[in-house]
């Protein structure tokens, strides 16, 4: 039997170093982007005449009732995804939420998805979207009241024994 060449023994190594470092990744995502979430939502619950003002002037309905959702998913989801707890349940209410902001309040941006890059990459809503979704593909990581809570369960699936971790980190 041929051993593996250079070429293959680095890509092994280096994936390796990538699987461990994947969960650090996902506790730095959730502990940074909860935390913006958190200040923001609490920023919005400070003073509700604002988001409710801004709202009113993108024409959402039920402003104010939107400005105190939002505030709360912000301010209360941005807690939870920081320890990591209710991540797959609140990752796709975040994200929804953040493609409603873009659409709404950034919209030239948006929409210059493919015409202007940086602008897209540029706006607000994209660094939390695009968090939030790699935090949707790749679980919250290891280091999470998820992994803690969901640990037993995935254990104990044949399922898992057959397709893995579901990921780097993930759960």
């Amino acid at each position: 039997m041929k051993s593996p060449s250079l070429l293959h023994r680095l890509h092994g190594a280096l994936t390796t170093a990538g699987r461990c470092f994947a969960p650090l990744l996902l506790l730095f995502i959730r502990l940074y982007w909860g935390w913006q979430y958190h200040v923001t939502g609490q920023g919005k619950l400070s003073d509700l005449s604002h988001p409710t003002q801004f709202f009113a002037s993108l024409h959402i309905p039920a402003p104010h009732l939107n400005a105190i959702v939002v505030s709360v998913t912000e301010c209360f989801g941005g807690l939870l995804l920081m320890v990591g707890l209710g991540t797959r349940f609140l990752v796709p209410i975040f994200i929804v939420e953040m493609l409603i902001a873009f659409i709404t309040a950034d919209r030239a941006s948006f929409l210059a998805i493919f015409s202007d890059p940086d602008k897209f990459t540029g706006a607000a809503p994209f660094l939390f979207l695009a968090s939030f979704l790699v935090l949707f593909a790749f679980g919250p990581g290891v280091f999470s009241l998820d992994a803690l809570i969901f640990k037993r369960e995935r254990q104990s699936s044949p399922r898992a024994d057959r397709e893995g971790s579901g990921g780097p980190g993930g759960i």
